[in-house]
C-alpha cells in the first residue's frame, strides 16, 4: 500500500531535530539547554535468539532509547514494527519529551520497539520474542526508571508479558512492587479501566476545544480516519457520540468509503471479526488512497504511521483541520503546505498524548494501589488534555506562531525551568 511505501522512505528523526530547532530559535531557548535536548540521553540496541515453532534459532533486534528524564522516570511505547530502527525509536522517544512536558506529568521520554511483522509469527513464538526482549533489555526497564507501554502492534497481553517476566528477575519481596514496570496492561494484572480508549480520548477532546473555538458544530460534521486500529477506532467512538458522520477508513486493507456515513462502532466490531481490516464492511465501497486524501471533510485524523501528510499529499487534503492521533503523521514539508492552505493542524505532542496521561494515572494506581473507576479516569484524562489544550493555545498567541511550534515552546519552557531550578548548568 502506499502508506507504507512513503513510511519508509524518510529519516523522522531529522524531522523532529528540525522542529525542535525551529522552536527553540522561536523562544530563545538557552543554549546549554538546546545541547542536552539535542541529544538522546541512552540508546540501547540488543540482538536476541529466539526458538520459533519449528526449533530453529532466529534472531532479532531490539531498541530502547531514553532521550531525557529531568522530569521524571523515561517513559514511552514499545512496537513490533518492521519499519523499527535507530531513528525512528530516536524520534519517538523525542517526541515523548515534548508530550510528557505538555500534559504536566512527571514523565520523561523513551520508546522503542523490536524490528519484526507480529503477523508472520504465531501467538507462541509472540510470547517467546517478548519474554526475550525483556530479559536482553534487563535493567534498562524499571518502574522508577524506564516505563514501557503499548504503542503499534502491541496491546495489553504483550504488556503483561514483560511484566511477568521482569517480576521473574527480581526479589521475591520486590516483586509486588513492580507492576508499574508497564502500563497499558490488562485489568487483571494491575492496569486502569479505560486506558485502551485514553489516547482516542484525547484526540476527540482536542478537537471538541479546537471545534469550540472555531465554531465548528460537531453534530453533523464530516471526517475521516486512517488507521483503524485502537487509536483510530475509540477516536471513532468518540466522534460518534457527537453526531458527527465517518465518510471513510483506511488501513493496510484499504479505504472504504460512503458518503452517508459508516457506523464506527459496528467497524469496530467487524474489524475485531476480521482480522484486524476494513475491507469488506457492509455498504461501503473501495476508494484509492489518493481518493481517500482528497475527500471533502471538516476533519482528518492521520492515526497510523508516521510521515503520511508530506509535500506531495498535504496538497490533496480538502479539510478544515488535521487532529493528528499518529506520532509524526505529518512532515515538515507538509506542514509548510497546511499552513499555506490555511489548514489548521492539533499536534501530535498534544492531540494524542490522551494515551501517556492514561499511562501516568495507571503508574499512579498501581504505586498507591488503588483500583481507579473508568469515569474517574475519562474525568482526568479529559482535564488533563483540555488544559494542555490551552497551554499550547496560549503560547501560539504569546509567540504569533502555529500550533506545532507552540506546542514544542510549551514543552521546552517547562524543560528549561526545570534545568534552570536545578542549576544542571
Amino acid at each position: 500500500m502506499e502508506t507504507k511505501e512513503i513510511a519508509k522512505k524518510n529519516n523522522p528523526y531529522e524531522d523532529v531535530l528540525k522542529q525542535f530547532n525551529s522552536a527553540a530559535d522561536a523562544m530563545k531557548l538557552h543554549p546549554s539547554v538546546r545541547a542536552i535536548l539535542g541529544k538522546t540521553a541512552n540508546e540501547i540496541v540488543v540482538n536476541f535468539p529466539v526458538k520459533m515453532d519449528d526449533g530453529r534459532i532466529e534472531m532479532f533486534k531490539g531498541y530502547r532509547v531514553q532521550h531525557n528524564n529531568i522530569l521524571g522516570p523515561y517513559k514511552g511505547g514499545l512496537r513490533y514494527h518492521s519499519t523499527v530502527d535507530i531513528d525512528a525509536a530516536r524520534a519517538l522517544a523525542t517526541w515523548m519529551t515534548w508530550k510528557t512536558a505538555i500534559a504536566g506529568i512527571p514523565y520523561g521520554g523513551a520508546k522503542g520497539g523490536v524490528q519484526l511483522d507480529p503477523t508472520k509469527v504465531s501467538h507462541g513464538e509472540l510470547e517467546r520474542i517478548t519474554r526475550a526482549f525483556t530479559v536482553a533489555l534487563g535493567d534498562n526497564i524499571g518502574p522508577e526508571y524506564d516505563i514501557p507501554a503499548p504503542d503499534v502492534n502491541t496491546n495489553p497481553q504483550i504488556m503483561a508479558w514483560i511484566v511477568d517476566q521482569y517480576m521473574m528477575t527480581r526479589h521475591p519481596r520486590e516483586r509486588q512492587n513492580s507492576y508499574h514496570v508497564v502500563t497499558g496492561k490488562p485489568t487483571h494484572v494491575g492496569g486502569l479501566a479505560g486506558r485502551d480508549r485514553a489516547t482516542g480520548l484525547g484526540v476527540v477532546t482536542s478537537i471538541e476545544e479546537w471545534a469550540k473555538d472555531n465554531n465548528l458544530n460537531l453534530k453533523g460534521s464530516t471526517y475521516m480516519v486512517q488507521g483503524f486500529g485502537n487509536v483510530g477506532s475509540w477516536a471513532a467512538h468518540f466522534m460518534k457520540a457527537h453526531g458527527a458522520k465517518l465518510l471513510a477508513a483506511e488501513d493496510a486493507s484499504g479505504v472504504i468509503y460512503n458518503e452517508k456515513g459508516i457506523d464506527a462502532d459496528e467497524l469496530t466490531a467487524y474489524v475485531l471479526k476480521n482480522g484486524g481490516k476494513v475491507a469488506g464492511f457492509p455498504n461501503t465501497t473501495l476508494i484509492t488512497h489518493t481518493e481517500f486524501l482528497s475527500l471533502k471533510a471538516d476533519i482528518f485524523i492521520p492515526a497510523a504511521l508516521g510521515n503520511q501528510i508530506t509535500g506531495e499529499t498535504a496538497p490533496l487534503l480538502n479539510v478544515k483541520l488535521v487532529a493528528e492521533g499518529a506520532n509524526g503523521p505529518t512532515n515538515p514539508e507538509g506542514d509548510a503546505v497546511l499552513k499555506a492552505r490555511g489548514i489548521a493542524t492539533i499536534p501530535d505532542i498534544l492531540c494524542n498524548s490522551g494515551g501517556v496521561v492514561g499511562s501516568y494515572f495507571e503508574w499512579v494506581q498501581n504505586k498507591q494501589g488503588e483500583i481507579w473507576e473508568i469515569e474517574r479516569v475519562i474525568h482526568a484524562v479529559r482535564a488533563k488534555m483540555v488544559g494542555a489544550y490551552a497551554k499550547v493555545k496560549d503560547a501560539s498567541k504569546r509567540y504569533n506562531t502555529g500550533w506545532r511550534e507552540a506546542a514544542y515552546i510549551v514543552a521546552l519552557e517547562r524543560l528549561q525551568t526545570a534545568y534552570q531550578e536545578r542549576a544542571l548548568f
